[in-house]
């Protein structure tokens, strides 16, 4: 029997469907998405990234558990959600300072867990980029950034996603060959860190183990891994973790994610659901960017709702519910904090 206190675990019941599995939208994207947006459209403004967010949110959150959002530019969208939809909060600043080594992670500095519950989150999510090769000197930094975090989630009863983005301090270009040959041990190693009790977290957002740009059948050029050592991949990974995880999308296309989902639902890993973001929504920038609010309205409705329906009869297919990890849901015992 596991011990959940009444917070987390109503949290967790509220960022789920029916079934227990966790099939959330997420765009809590700040720079990148303004970047996008002035792209596709040629200028932008907080009211575009705004609008964009809020559009999104009102089509799409019928379809989903849960929706992943920012209080810098998701405000609108937090508010347009559908009813039912939980909601997951960003505390990270977006991006990091280049200025010097490690990536380190900050917070936003008018923001807390207890802030994130009063404004109506389900559960509080933090992004930190994790090689777990790079110097103690700097990993003890994330280290004990993310022990602060647990400790605030725990204190204010809201459950507390992490999600860990590998990369190599000597590798500059993550999508590479190179890196993808690299990334399973790097993932498994994150893994190993993260579900100790210290950091306190209740649900791992994770990179799926391999980069299938280089898996064998799912690309025309050089490969990194069989399809048998990538399932051998996904599995060690699912072992390995004895927290409830879900898969993010990490930017690849809507088709490359489905497969992907396709793929572990295959070899029956062991994940609780998906936080989906650009590959749910991405292409419907250049419409938002060429044609104005009342053309992306019409694409979320057509392409973007196809986009995460589909993904979620994958899910229905193959992701278990978040309480598996602790065995059947009459194994969790919930508590009042004390």
């Amino acid at each position: 029997m596991v011990t959940i206190t009444k917070g987390k675990f109503e949290g967790l019941q509220r960022l789920s469907n029916d079934k227990g599995v966790i099939a959330a939208l997420a765009i809590d994207q700040r720079g990148s998405l303004k970047k996008m947006i002035q792209a596709a459209k040629g200028t932008e403004s907080k009211k575009d990234v705004e609008d964009f967010k809020q559009l999104v949110s009102e089509e799409l959150t019928p379809y989903a558990s849960a929706i992943l959002l920012d209080l810098e530019y998701g405000t609108p969208a937090i508010k347009a959600r559908h009813e039912g939809c939980g909601l997951l909060t960003s505390y990270e600043k977006t991006g990091y300072d280049t200025t010097i080594p490690g990536k380190l992670p900050d917070l936003i500095e008018d923001l807390s867990a207890l802030r994130i519950k009063e404004n109506g989150g389900d559960a509080v999510k933090i992004l930190v980029y994790y090689d777990p090769d790079e110097p103690a000197e700097i990993n003890n930094i994330k280290h004990a950034f993310l022990e602060r975090i647990g400790a605030e989630c725990k204190e204010v009863d809201i459950p507390f996603f992490l999600e860990p983005i590998t990369y190599d301090a000597n590798i500059a270009d993550s999508a590479s060959l190179e890196y993808a040959r690299l990334k399973p041990a790097k993932v498994k190693a994150a893994i190993k860190e993260f579900i100790k009790p210290r950091y306190g977290v209740d649900v791992l957002k994770l990179e799926v183990p391999v980069n299938f740009n280089y898996v064998e059948g799912f690309t025309e050029g050089e490969t990194a891994y069989s399809k048998e050592e990538a399932a051998n991949h996904f599995e060690e990974c699912s072992d390995l973790s004895t927290l409830p995880f879900i898969y993010l999308s990490a930017g690849v296309t809507a088709r490359l994610f489905h497969e992907t989902i396709a793929f572990a639902n295959q070899y029956q890993v062991q994940y609780s659901g998906v936080l989906c973001g650009r590959a749910t929504w991405k292409d419907g920038i250049n419409v938002y960017g060429k044609e104005g609010e009342d053309a992306l309205r019409k694409w979320l409705r057509a392409q973007g709702k196809e986009n995460i329906t589909s993904l979620n009869k994958l899910l229905d297919e193959g992701a278990v519910p978040w309480w598996t990890k602790y065995g059947s849901f009459e194994d969790i015992h919930v508590i009042e904090k004390e």
